[in-house]
């Protein structure tokens, strides 16, 4: 037990107030001791001093009344078979020996002298003073743990309310000790438990708004005998929070672990090219990058608008994150609790914390909404409330969540045709377009195909763990003569194909993929004719006529024979453009 362990000895409690006669004593003289010091017991010593019995007032009520009349000594009426014990005695086993023996007292002796006695009222007051500390000990113990602590007996009375009770429940413990659960919680867990007798454990309840406890309730049995009900309540609202934070923490490690950032002096050292259309977008990336303006990228795909993004957020200096979302690739009975989370048991299949969203994780930073001509109408809607209003709620949620997000977004579709079509809402399209910015395609990005290619060779040899390979020049011709219809994206996949072809650290022209030659050669054949139709025609004449002289061998005839013309229209031609049979 708490209050009488077994490092409680019988030094510790014994009484040193006791009464020592010797055996030659007389009765009379003994009654008035006692009387004198109103005691009920006479320790008896022999002539050495030794303890040889005791009497008690129980012995002597047994003389009867003559008792002030005998002139015996008390050592007739002495017990002589005295149990003693030593000082270093346990004092569970002098109660336990007290109550074997039906004894009322234990002498205890040191060298065969009695230094002290454990009586009753020893073990009794000593049991009071330890059960009157241990219940003040208990009493702070309780009202200090960090759970609500709750106990009925077995006609469901409130016998324990401690001071977290109090906090989570906003009930004092003045007003529900004493009183029948149901009176003060009709719907309580622990009215279950009273009836079942079968243990609840780890049920979550919500008491009120924004508090989440966790209750555990077991009926409580002593010697198989049912006394009643404890339950213990934890508060779990701050550990719910901390678990927000924690997944945002984990999702944010995530994104930073994937996002790799490049950084230089003006924040825009990531897009690489010196065209005067490219430097005019930077220009006005950088002016409005300051401002929470929502801004609306253009441009084909495979143009860079991500990297773009990216480049305005770091610009900012926006504390947030950058978060892209391709809408492309959203299910459309997923995009709402991508984009604003979700609470537990929000749907079948949610995860059981719920989950946050994408507008959520990019608070206090941008979100990037990547082919947003590709979101579902219902979606534009819920986006343009929160572009208004500033706020998002979960699938799932009552309460609204503020949220400061900078909104950039991208297409490589004419939205402005998609809402003539009542295909994208006008509203949420002045929402998004306060800022256009126009990505020029690769082609018409002059000598920008240069510079994109040796960053990539440089880039994607790292990547593949190889040395930079040279490039010839005519390969270099050939690819700023291909028009990229795939723009950057096409280029950066030709060169990491080249890299991981190549021999000898040189890239050749062979390497280059079929289709890319091809195209190059057909643009040439193209280019060999001037734009002016009249030049264009004098062209072709002149390599046609002298085609068909050179494969009739200088004759006339049947050069014109072969040409379909007239021989004299041939002469005619041959004299204007200056063209003569043997060339």
């Amino acid at each position: 037990m708490f209050f009488m362990s077994n490092q409680t000895l019988a030094k510790d409690v014994m009484s040193k107030n006791f009464i020592s006669l010797d055996e030659k004593c007389s009765l009379k003289s003994a009654v008035k001791k006692m009387l004198q010091k109103n005691l009920t017991e006479i320790f008896v010593l022999n002539n050495k001093g030794k303890l040889a019995g005791i009497l008690t007032l129980t012995d002597i009520s047994k003389i009867g009344d003559d008792i002030f009349n005998v002139e015996s000594n008390i050592e007739q009426f002495m017990v002589r078979n005295v149990i003693t014990i030593n000082k270093n005695e346990c004092l569970l086993n002098c109660r336990d020996i007290m109550v074997e023996k039906g004894i009322g007292r234990l002498p205890v002796v040191e060298n065969d002298k009695l230094i002290g006695v454990i009586r009753v009222e020893e073990i009794r007051d000593f049991f009071y003073m330890k059960m009157e500390q241990f219940g003040i000990k208990l009493s702070h113990i309780i009202n200090n743990i960090h759970e609500a602590v709750c106990a009925i007996d077995k006609k469901g009375i409130v016998v324990l309310w401690n001071k977290k009770a109090e906090e989570l429940y906003n009930v004092k413990m003045e007003k529900i000790l004493g009183k029948n659960i149901k009176e003060v919680f009709p719907n309580a867990i622990m009215v279950k438990v009273l009836d079942t007798r079968k243990p609840i454990r780890n049920r979550y309840h919500s008491p009120c708004e924004n508090a989440h406890i966790i209750i555990s309730v077991f009926p409580v049995f002593i010697n198989n005998e049912f006394i009643g009900v404890v339950s213990t309540d934890r508060d779990v609202t701050e550990v719910k929070e901390l678990s927000h934070q924690l997944e945002k923490a984990t999702r944010e490690l995530k994104f930073l672990k994937s996002e790799v950032k490049k950084f230089s002096s003006d924040n825009f050292g990531n897009i690489i090219g010196r065209s005067k259309k490219l430097l005019k977008s930077i220009e006005i990336a950088r002016q409005v990058a300051k401002t929470d303006a929502t801004i609306l990228i253009t441009g084909e795909s495979g143009t860079g608008k991500e990297v773009f993004a990216r480049a305005i957020h770091d610009y900012s200096n926006r504390k947030g994150l950058f978060v892209p979302v391709n809408c492309s690739a959203i299910p459309a009975e997923l995009f709402e609790s991508e984009l604003f989370g979700y609470e537990e048991g929000a749907f079948t299949g949610a995860k059981r914390k719920g989950k946050i969203g994408i507008f959520e994780l990019a608070n206090n930073g941008t979100i990037f909404l990547d082919e947003i001509g590709d979101m579902p109408m219902y979606m534009q809607a819920k986006l343009l409330r929160v572009l208004q209003e500033r706020e998002i709620r979960k699938v799932g949620g009552e309460k609204s969540i503020s949220v400061n997000v900078r909104v950039i977004s991208a297409t490589n579709k004419d939205l402005k045709k998609m809402v003539e079509e009542g295909k994208f809402r006008d509203d949420l399209y002045y929402r998004l377009n306060v800022v256009e910015i126009k990505l020029p395609p690769l082609r018409e990005r002059e000598n920008d195909i240069v510079l994109l290619t040796h960053n990539f060779l440089k880039e994607l040899s790292e990547k593949n763990n190889i040395s930079p390979p040279k490039i010839e020049k005519e390969v270099i011709d050939i690819l700023q003569k291909y028009e990229w219809p795939g723009n950057i994206r096409e280029l950066k996949n030709t060169i990491e194909n080249l890299i991981v072809l190549c021999k000898d650290g040189v890239i050749t022209k062979e390497l280059i993929p079929n289709y890319i030659i091809d195209k190059v050669k057909k643009l040439k054949k193209e280019e060999k004719y001037s734009l002016d139709l009249n030049e264009a025609i004098k062209q072709v004449e002149v390599y046609t006529i002298k085609r068909a002289l050179k494969l009739a061998k200088g004759k006339k005839a049947k050069a014109a024979k072969l040409l379909n013309i007239p021989r004299s229209t041939l002469y005619y031609k041959m004299d204007v453009y200056g063209i003569s049979a043997d060339k």
